[in-house]
């Protein structure tokens, strides 16, 4: 889909991406924690998968902002 087909996004699903990248941002840092901590090579390899997914998906978050920013409105109405 190209901009021309997109249609600006709302306030609502704007704050609901902003608030995913905030979740997304927490798991990273909690699964990054454990794997750092435990001394179980499973749980530091599953926890570094998750750190790697989470961090995609903060990837695809962020990509749908950008191309969503040139039909945001200059100014809050």
């Amino acid at each position: 889909m190209n901009n021309q087909q997109m249609q600006a996004l709302t306030c609502k699903e704007l704050e609901y991406i902003s608030d995913c990248i905030s979740n997304e941002s927490m798991q990273i840092k909690l699964c990054s924690t454990i794997a750092a901590q435990t001394q179980n090579q499973s749980i530091r390899q599953a926890c570094q998968q998750y750190v790697q997914t989470h961090e995609q998906h903060m990837q695809m978050l962020a990509d749908c902002l950008r191309q969503h920013e040139q039909l945001a409105p200059a100014q809050l109405q």
